[in-house]
């Protein structure tokens, strides 16, 4: 069958392979990672002659073909190297890693030697962070509704910080810390500042559901209340204005916010916070061309601004923290998927594969949209405009709309789809009872099972009801 090229695409050799990811190169850096189609994908990602990419030096054509479909591989490498650029370009901070982008006990050690502390949500992250070695000083327990049994679980086993996250959540951490204990505690602000992604990850002002606002008073109420109570020790302020920022502005402007309340504090209450906590969201490029965070000139900006404002206030400079995880993980995960179906209706080519909304909700949620790539064979085929959809029973089950795919894309092709380690498996569920992919970490040629694939078994044993 001869296959038309959409008028949209490029009808320029050079730019369809480009588009594609089909040129060969022999570098993996600088412009020949974008004319490869590579420049959102672990820096370990070859291009080979076959059609196919490796990662960590795996292929990921023969990881599919060991390990099944759909399945996540993790660069365990590309994760080091994001927590080393963090731990480099704040040498004096505490980094510390958002896991709810993505847990396993794997991650939590990786990101334990490489020197960052960890950030947790839950009585089971911080159990299971713990249970791997994770010293538990080095962890920050947040949420906007911790249950009594994450509290007691996080007293117990003894972090190193719990974020106040509302004035109702004092009352119950002063219940049940020990009598012969003082737990240390931040504040979270809403300092008034727009920023992230999508309307639904904004997180730094006054219309959701997070911290508490300077501009009404609650902050520096929950300040009082705190510095009232005889075993919860406030060390600082904590803030997270949102997610996929790629600006630098808007944590200036928080920065700034927040050193304006801490002399507040001072001026009201004659303490000193020794700590500020400026949270994650700096964004990553799902697809070739989109803006990324600049850490480097984040820190730079971010400490110039901190110390300006504490000199013209007369205050110590706090010491900062900082909690980045999509940042850490997204980039070093591509998702692999085998195709299952290809329809062609009158105005769309639908792609279908073996995974979907179950172990990728994100577009569903956000809009988000990816770059797929055919692996695993060479194509010479004309691009088409194509939507990868997902198995399950919802329209909205689309993991990629209108991209470019090689127009004999057929059943038992793979695709592969990078910028997968943050928000997939942490936000997956059990819809359809398909089960949960698998993790598998490359580095340096070997391939090793991270977390397994969910069976019909693991599910059926939850299931008692007869």
């Amino acid at each position: 069958m001869t296959v038309s090229l959409p008028s949209s695409l490029p009808s320029d050799p050079e730019a369809l392979s480009r588009l594609l990811g089909t040129k060969d190169s022999d570098s993996s850096s600088g412009s020949d990672r974008d004319t490869d189609g590579l420049s959102v994908w672990p820096r370990s990602a070859r291009p080979e002659a076959d059609g196919d990419v490796s990662v960590g030096g795996v292929s990921l054509a023969e990881a599919a073909d060991r390990f099944g479909t759909p399945v996540y591989v993790l660069d365990e490498q590309e994760v080091r190297e994001r927590c080393r650029t963090y731990r480099t370009a704040f040498p004096e901070a505490d980094v510390v890693y958002a896991a709810k982008a993505f847990l396993c006990r794997a991650v939590a050690h990786w990101v334990q030697e490489e020197g960052l502390g960890l950030d947790v949500c839950s009585a089971g992250e911080l159990a299971l962070a713990v249970t791997t070695g994770f010293p538990p000083e080095r962890i920050v327990m947040h949420g906007n509704a911790k249950s009594p049994e994450d509290v007691r679980t996080a007293l117990r086993l003894g972090v190193g910080r719990i974020v106040v996250d509302s004035t109702s959540e004092i009352a119950r951490l002063a219940a049940l810390t020990p009598a012969d204990t003082r737990q240390k505690v931040m504040v979270r602000v809403v300092p008034g500042i727009a920023a992230g992604g999508h309307a639904k990850v904004r997180t730094g002002t006054g219309d959701q559901k997070f911290g508490l606002s300077i501009t009404d008073g609650s902050a520096q109420h929950a300040v009082t209340r705190i510095l009232d109570q005889p075993h919860l020790e406030l060390v600082g302020l904590h803030c997270h204005i949102g997610s996929q920022i790629a600006a630098v502005k808007p944590y200036v402007a928080a920065v700034r916010r927040l050193v304006g309340l801490l002399a507040r504090i001072r001026d009201q209450h004659g303490v000193a916070l020794p700590q500020l906590n400026i949270g994650g969201g700096h964004a990553i490029a799902y697809r070739p061309g989109e803006e990324i965070m600049n850490v480097s000139v984040l820190a730079g900006r971010v400490r110039a601004e901190l110390e300006d404002g504490c000199a013209q206030a007369q205050l110590p400079v706090p010491r900062l923290t900082l909690e980045p995880g999509r940042a850490v993980v997204g980039p070093a995960g591509v998702a692999v998927y085998r195709v299952l179906a290809v329809k062609r209706t009158a105005e769309h080519t639908f792609v279908a594969v073996d995974g979907g909304m179950s172990d990728n909700p994100r577009p569903a949620l956000y809009g988000v949209r990816y770059a797929p790539r055919l692996i695993g064979r060479r194509s010479s085929a004309s691009p088409r405009l194509v939507t990868v959809v997902g198995r399950h029973c919802e329209a909205g089950d689309v993991l990629a709309g209108e991209v470019a795919l090689p127009g004999d894309v057929r059943p038992g092709d793979l695709l592969a789809v990078p910028a997968a380690g943050a928000y997939h498996l942490s936000m997956a569920s059990g819809y359809n009872l398909v089960g949960r992919p698998p993790v598998v970490a490359v580095s340096d040629g070997m391939a090793r099972v991270l977390v397994r694939r969910e069976s019909l078994d693991d599910m059926s044993r939850r299931d008692i009801g007869l």
